[in-house]
C-alpha cells in the first residue's frame, strides 16, 4: 500500500512572492518526493507496509534500529501537512472557536505569535515548530530533524518548516523574515481550524 505523493493544494506560482516557484519545486518535488520514494522502497515487503503513515510513525518512534525508517515516514507526513497549513493570501488572524481557544490559552494572539515564532528560531538546525492540541491545551512545540509530535500524544495542527530547504532560496540565512512572512501572509488558518475541530 504505497504512500502516494500528494500533489501541492496550490500553482508553484501561487505563494509568490512569499515563497518563490523555484522553492516548491525543489521543496516538493526533490525533497518531499524523495521521503516518500525512501518510505515505500523501505516498507515494501514488510509487515509495515498495509499500515497508515501516522500508524507507523507512532508504531516505531524511539525504536533506534528503525531510524531511518521512522526519518523518511515523519518527514513524508510532516511535508503533506505542512503544504496545508499554507495558502495564497494567507496569514492574519484566526477567528471563532480557534481564535477564543487561542486567547484563552495563550493570553492573546500576539502571544501565540510571539512563542510560535520563538520555537522557530530556537529551533537550533532543521526542524519544525507546531501549534498543537496537547490534553485540551493549545501549546507550541518544535522538533527537530523529523520528529512530530503525536509521538508524545499531542494532535498537530499547525506546523512551520524551519529546515533550510523550505527558505534558504528566499530568504538566504534569515530565518526570522521567513518565518515574519509565514505567520502575516502563509498561514491557513481555515485548515488549523478544521484540524482543531476535530480534536476536540
Amino acid at each position: 500500500m504505497a504512500y502516494e505523493l500528494p500533489a501541492l493544494p496550490y500553482d508553484y506560482t501561487a505563494l509568490e512572492p512569499h515563497i518563490s516557484k523555484s522553492t516548491l519545486e525543489f521543496h516538493h518535488d526533490k525533497h518531499h518526493a524523495a521521503y516518500v520514494t525512501n518510505y515505500n522502497n523501505a516498507v515494501k515487503g514488510t509487515d509495515l507496509d498495509n499500515k497508515s503513515l501516522e500508524e507507523v510513525i507512532k508504531h516505531i518512534a524511539g525504536d533506534a534500529s528503525k531510524q531511518g525508517l521512522f526519518n523518511n515516514a515523519a518527514q513524508a507526513w510532516n511535508h503533506s501537512f505542512y503544504w496545508n497549513c499554507i495558502k495564497p493570501s494567507g496569514g492574519g488572524t484566526p477567528t471563532g472557536p480557534l481564535a477564543a481557544k487561542i486567547n484563552e490559552d495563550f493570553g492573546s494572539f500576539e502571544k501565540f505569535v510571539e512563542a510560535f515564532k520563538s520555537a522557530g528560531t530556537t529551533q537550533f538546525g532543521s526542524g519544525w515548530a507546531w501549534l498543537v492540541l496537547d490534553n485540551g491545551t493549545l501549546k507550541v512545540t518544535k522538533t527537530p530533524n523529523a520528529d512530530n509530535p503525536m509521538t508524545a500524544g499531542q494532535i498537530p495542527l499547525l506546523t512551520m518548516d524551519v529546515w533550510e530547504h523550505a527558505y534558504y532560496l528566499d530568504y538566504q540565512n534569515k530565518r526570522p523574515a521567513y518565518m515574519d512572512t509565514f505567520v502575516s501572509s502563509l498561514i491557513n488558518w481555515d485548515f488549523v481550524a478544521e484540524n482543531y475541530a476535530k480534536a476536540i
